[in-house]
């Protein structure tokens, strides 16, 4: 992980599989603390490594991010591509899959799983990452959305050194 880049601005990629629950939920609730902080210098984003380009978020996540104060309802999901795995700075993963297909496509270093990144433990599950709660109930989704909004916190103060004082 680099600092600022000469574009003066930091690029963080949020990545899972489809697009449509953990990353956007990650996108959204990065976009609110970066917000709150009053950082003007990270861009942040979401795809998937097996994204239909263009659907639409699940009702879960909407609702869930609805409940929180966070407006999910215009995401359109991204496939991971190998063009924004190179404008990335940093790529942020749901599971161990997900940093192996981003290096597939040229990630290097810059790619981690979430909690790792963070270096906070979180029950895995039996598929490894932050839980997916696709076709799950609400209360599925409210849970991943709790579990992300803490280690997304955690990553931001990992990446304020980087960026301009």
């Amino acid at each position: 992980m680099d600092p600022l880049n000469d574009t003066g601005v930091f690029r963080l990629l949020f990545v899972c599989t489809g697009n449509t629950c953990r990353s956007p939920m990650a996108e959204v609730i990065a976009r609110h603390q970066i917000t709150k902080l009053g950082w003007s210098e990270v861009e942040v984003g979401s795809a998937g490594v097996g994204a239909w380009e263009g659907s639409p978020p699940s009702g879960g996540a909407v609702r869930v991010a609805a409940a929180n104060g966070l407006d999910l309802s215009e995401h359109s999901s991204t496939y991971l591509s190998q063009e924004l795995v190179e404008e990335a700075d940093l790529i942020l993963t749901m599971s161990a899959s997900h940093v192996v297909r981003a290096r597939e496509l040229g990630a290097g270093e810059k790619v981690a799983l979430l909690p790792a990144f963070t270096a906070r433990q979180v029950d895995m599950g039996k598929v490894g990452g932050i839980p997916d709660p696709i076709g799950g109930c609400d209360e599925e989704y409210a849970g991943t959305f709790e579990v992300l909004d803490g280690l997304i916190e955690l990553a931001l103060m990992r990446i304020q050194p980087l960026l301009k004082p």
